[in-house]
This record gives structure tokens, sequence and C-alpha cells, in this order.
């Protein structure tokens, strides 16, 4: 891997580069030094379809001193743009330095559109039609991805439109969520529940809670069991918003619903990343993205 840091591939990138422009204005020099065997009337005596010959003529100069300027103009580009190796060029130039660029123009441009909802409070923001406009375009830009068109998630990705909350669902909430980002984070339960069987008891005993179909007898046998998972989602299984740990009593399932899909979570666990978007979004952009969500889910 040390191969692949080192100082060798820019030097042998950049010295490539440099080399092969220099062969093609030694191509051209030599091709205009070099003359060819020619008969008498200056063809090369190749003869095609009976009368097309091949003739000894020179590079029209136009062509000639394009192909000159071409090398040139290559040999500046360099000199100012990244090209050779690991060089930044004289300007310093990066797609992402461009990029962000082009994103400071456009959120200046916007921030005097964004400031009349910056003294607005989010309930207010959320109902304004020119803000839900907005979020609404937020939302499919950066949140659809994941969640869907239509914000009702899919096995892994929390419906948006419901009011079942990892973390809370008030706007405060949700802009902390788009800001800083959530990782939902279960680690494997089975050895602390013990042997397979008792994960199976246990869940049975996790569809109890919100009364879907289970096995009794074995519900009864994991209730003792469930204590190692009451640490997060409560002794009654109603989840805890603080640690973003489900609740276990409603019918919202995130990650499968059924009697393998629970054993599955607790043999194996799961890590659920949100990313952050405080980075890629402006925090009046953020502001009504989150009013947008809200909405959602409180009309």
């Amino acid at each position: 891997m040390s191969d692949f840091t080192s100082s060798f591939w820019s030097w042998y990138v950049g010295g490539i580069t440099v080399v092969s422009m220099l062969a093609c204005l030694l191509l051209l020099w030599f091709g205009g030094k070099a003359r060819a065997m020619t008969a008498s009337d200056n063809s090369t005596s190749h003869v095609w379809d009976g009368d097309l010959r091949e003739m000894n003529n020179p590079l029209p100069r136009w062509w000639v001193w394009l192909f000159v300027i071409t090398v040139i103009f290559g040999f500046v580009y360099l000199a100012l743009y990244p090209g050779l190796g690991s060089s930044p060029g004289q300007l310093a130039w990066t797609a992402h330095g461009q990029y962000e660029a082009e994103v400071k123009k456009a959120n200046l441009a916007e921030a005097p559109l964004y400031a009349k909802f910056a003294a607005m409070s989010p309930e207010a923001v959320a109902h304004d039609p020119q803000a839900h406009a907005i979020g609404e375009r937020l939302f499919m830009n950066n949140c659809a991805q994941c969640h869907g068109s239509d914000a009702r998630g899919s096995k892994g990705f929390p419906n948006l439109t419901d009011n079942d909350w990892l973390h809370g669902g008030t706007p405060e909430k949700i802009k902390e969520t788009l800001v800083l980002g959530r990782i939902g984070q279960m680690p494997p339960m089975a050895a602390a529940v013990g042997t397979p069987d008792d994960v199976k008891n246990v869940a049975n005993y996790v569809l109890s809670l919100s009364g879907s179909p289970h096995d009794s007898v074995r519900a009864a046998l994991g209730k003792s069991k469930f204590t190692v998972c009451a640490a997060c989602h409560g002794a009654d299984g109603k989840g805890n918003l603080a640690l973003g740990a489900p609740n276990l009593t409603d019918h919202t399932w995130l990650h499968g619903y059924g009697e393998n899909a629970i054993i599955t979570m607790v043999n194996k666990g799961k890590a659920n990343p949100m990313p952050a978007q405080g980075e890629k979004l402006t925090e009046a952009q953020i502001q009504v993205l989150a009013s947008y969500v809200w909405s959602m889910s409180y009309p």
C-alpha cells in the first residue's frame, strides 16, 4: 500500500505526460525532415483503385501550426492547472473548490429569500406555501433517496409521515437530526440473552408486546430474559427517545416484522446511520426542511 502513497507515482505520471507532449513535437519535426523514396512524379509508387496515387507532399502549414499551438496550449494548461502528478498548478484549481464556490454564490443569492423564514416559528414555516414548496424540493434532493419521494420510507428507512419517532418528532429534534445525523445502534444480544431457544422466547415476548401473533408459552418464558433488552427499550418495551431505542409495543417495524426478523436482530444486531446534513445545507435551509418534515406527520 505504501507504493501508492509515495511521491514516485506523481513523478511517474508527470514524467510520462511531459515526455509524451515532447514526443509529439519531435514526431512533427522528424516528419518534416524525413523524405520518402519517390518516383519522378513525386509519388511514393502506392496506387489504389487504378489511378489513386499517394503523393509525397508536405503537411499544410495551417495544420502544422495548429498542431504546435495545441502542444503549447497543453504546456500552459499543465502549468496553470493540476495535471503533472500531484502538482496543483499555479492556479491551485480543484473541482471541490469550484463546487464550494458555486454553492457559496448560490447561497448568497438565496439568502434574502430565506431571511423571511428565519424570523418565523417552525409551525408558521411549515404552513407557509412558499416555504413548503422550497422544503419539498430540499427533501426531494437530499432525503428522498432513502425515505422515498412520499417520505413513507422502506425497510431500514423510517416513515416520516407517521407519529413514530425514534429520537422525538418536534421541529427542534428533527433539526438536530438533520444537522448532526444519527447512528442507530442495536448491539448483538444473543450471548446476553442465552441459548438460541431463549432468543426465540424473547422474540415471541416482543411480539406479544404489540399484540402481534405469537406463541404465548414461549412469550411467557421470554419475559424474564427481556430484562437485558429493557436497558434500552424500557421495562414496558415502549422505547427510549434519548437513546433512539424503538417502541416495541406498536406495530411499526423498521427492520422487518415477525419472529425470524426479531431473532436475526437479536443475534446480529444492526447499525443504521443517518448522514449529517449540517455541512451540506445552510442553517436556513435546514430550518425550512425540518419544518417541512414536521408538517408531514403533524399537518
